[in-house]
């Protein structure tokens, strides 16, 4: 929701990544940012309103943004998008950084700026692609967030370290920052932030995006 600059390049970088998409906004001009190139599919409407909504394909959706103008209109669609039509890949963005405790708590992850914003967007939507914050200067060793499945919500952080073969630097909890002890149990809403050999990350992106190993 929202063909503005971010949406746009929201967008197109989804599109051209293979990813069949659709943008809502209530301005059909604004799909003119989406360039001749786009093959997605374009709704004139508020991107809140269920019939607009389903007209885009909410109903076949894996995952959902909303990235209007307006953080009210934002947060209200992405929450209609996961507790009405139960998408549960969802994302917002926000221009007032005082709420964002508050929609983090509402299960709604925020972002913010245009390119930063359409880059973080992609991470939160699409299944697998952890975000390095930190790499060191060899190349080898890397600092990144990784998206993790509901699979693994309720297990303590040394098990997951255990099953996962990793190491858990931080995590991020309602927008705050938290360095887990041996007692700290994954919620979920948790964003994980391994340590790892950057060679190691898309073993990392596939075992934590599935169930968690049996043993």
């Amino acid at each position: 929701m929202g063909c503005g600059r971010v949406g746009a390049t929201l967008a197109r970088s989804l599109s051209d990544g293979g990813y069949d998409v659709a943008v809502i906004d209530m301005d059909a001009t604004s799909f003119r940012r989406l360039g001749s190139s786009f093959e997605g599919k374009t709704v004139t409407g508020m991107g809140f309103d269920r019939g607009v909504l389903v007209a885009a394909g909410i109903r076949q959706a894996y995952a959902f943004a909303a990235v209007s103008s307006g953080d009210n209109s934002n947060i209200l669609a992405a929450r209609v998008a996961r507790e009405t039509f139960g998408v549960e890949h969802v994302a917002a963005r926000i221009y007032d950084p005082r709420r964002a405790a508050v929609y983090q708590r509402l299960g709604i992850p925020t972002v913010a700026t245009v390119r930063w914003t359409a880059d973080q967007i992609i991470h939160r939507l699409l299944p697998q692609g952890s975000v390095p914050a930190f790499t060191d200067p060899s190349g080898k060793v890397v600092l990144a967030e990784v998206p993790v499945s509901s699979g693994w919500v309720g297990k303590p952080i040394p098990e997951v370290e255990r099953l996962a073969e990793t190491r858990v630097a931080f995590l991020t909890r309602l927008g705050d920052g938290l360095v887990p002890t041996p007692s700290t149990v994954l919620q979920d809403g948790d964003f994980v932030h391994v340590a790892a050999l950057a060679a190691d990350l898309t073993r990392l992106e596939r075992t934590f995006a599935a169930m968690p190993p049996t043993e």
